[in-house]
């Protein structure tokens, strides 16, 4: 039998009752009664504190954001939301900012400080700046690899068609070490939904990696683009291996085709990101979870040349939903908290997740009585534990 390392002491799990968790090589090897468990190595107390699994970090941009940079003032689209104006002016920004490799370790101390120690980053792959900005997010990545758990997505931003050089390029960073293949808008930015996704679900079938896809569209256009994922995704076999990230289009359906095509959305196992952002409709999450559709969640952009604001705090995120979707019984917020950790892990595909037997001991500590309060209060008194290390404590990361 394996020797216990830590015994983490008087954690207060979702049902409210104290128990004790025994951590053996980075793994929880038992859950028992407060008081009720053998003998273990070092004792942790945490004193009643609600212990809870680690955040998902599941969609955030680690090479653009500008956090702990200088301010950058948000500059407006010329008439309303455009893609492509905002990737113009995030090109323009990306030139006198600080070197990317400093700007992705500031973001990655933030989120890892709030409980976050899994995470889906999309990195920019495409004709504009080749494979430069993922070698560098690969070497942070690799520094990291004892805090944080990252994937990383190739992501055109720039487009697949419009951008020559971007399938090969984006084909190459798969072999590079990227563990998805993203897209953008196939019909609004390279107006080709079919060429678009042959590129994409192409590369992924060839490298057998998992997919996920930025969309923006609105209205039909979005939710036929989401259905046309949807049957490539199940004549390919790739249930539960595709992602759709932001879908503001189904946010604005009339409730019984939002239903009809949550069905379908749901049959084909495609899960749905989203980070309720304030100037745009986004999916109907309580709608697409009775229907069966995994939903999580995600930053994206932090103090980036898409909006100023951002913290880095998945907690914060699911009040954030909770609040904009309209929840308030405790199964509701219990729900948008779902979003942000075991649908997360669920999304991402994550091994050992979770507060049982077996699991990764990656998990936080929050002062709260239970998870629907946890969730109105977002208490910032936390400890972070990374397979039963303190990696965090009060959202500072402990090296």
């Amino acid at each position: 039998m394996s020797t216990i390392e830590t015994v983490f002491t008087n954690a207060r799990l979702a049902d409210g009752s104290l128990y004790d968790i025994s951590v053996v090589g980075g793994r929880i090897s038992a859950i028992t009664p407060a008081g009720q468990g053998g003998p273990g190595g070092t004792v942790v107390d945490l004193a009643g504190a609600l212990l809870v699994p680690s955040f998902v970090e599941g969609h955030i941009h680690l090479d653009t954001s500008f956090y702990g940079d200088k301010w950058i003032p948000h500059k407006p689209c010329t008439n309303g939301f455009d893609v492509h104006e905002r990737v113009a002016f995030q090109a323009q920004n990306m030139a006198q900012a600080a070197a990317m490799d400093v700007r992705a370790r500031n973001q990655l101390d933030l989120c890892i400080g709030q409980g976050s120690v899994k995470m889906r980053s999309h990195v920019m792959v495409d004709g504009s700046v080749g494979l430069k900005s993922l070698e560098t997010i690969l070497a942070v990545r690799e520094e990291y690899a004892g805090l944080i758990d990252i994937q990383l997505v190739a992501f055109p931003q720039s487009g697949i068609l419009k951008s020559p050089g971007t399938p090969e390029l984006m084909d190459e960073a798969v072999a590079l070490g990227a563990d998805l293949v993203g897209g953008l808008d196939p019909g609004s930015f390279d107006r080709d939904v079919n060429g678009h996704l042959d590129v994409v679900f192409g590369i992924a079938e060839k490298r057998g990696v998992d997919v996920d896809i930025h969309l923006h569209d609105a209205g039909t256009l979005g939710a036929f683009t989401i259905e046309e994922i949807c049957s490539r995704t199940v004549a390919l076999g790739m249930q539960g291996h595709v992602a759709v990230s932001h879908a503001y289009g189904l946010g604005d359906l009339p409730p019984e085709v939002a239903r009809k095509i949550a069905d379908r959305i749901a049959s084909s196992g495609v899960s749905i990101m989203t980070n309720a952002p304030g100037n745009h409709n986004f999916p109907p999450v309580a709608l697409l979870r009775a229907a069966g559709v995994t939903v999580f969640s995600g930053s994206d952009n932090i103090r980036d040349s898409w909006w100023p604001y951002g913290d880095g705090d998945m907690l914060g995120r699911a009040m954030m939903i909770g609040y904009r979707s309209g929840f308030y019984t405790d199964d509701e917020l219990s729900a948008a908290f779902d979003v942000v950790t075991a649908s997360g892990a669920k999304a991402l595909r994550l091994e050992g997740y979770g507060i049982e037997v077996g699991a990764k001991a990656d998990f936080v500590t929050l002062a709260a009585e239970h998870v629907p309060e946890a969730v109105v209060a977002i208490p910032k008194d936390r400890q972070v534990f990374k397979e039963g290390r303190l990696v965090a404590r009060n959202g500072v990361v402990v090296r």
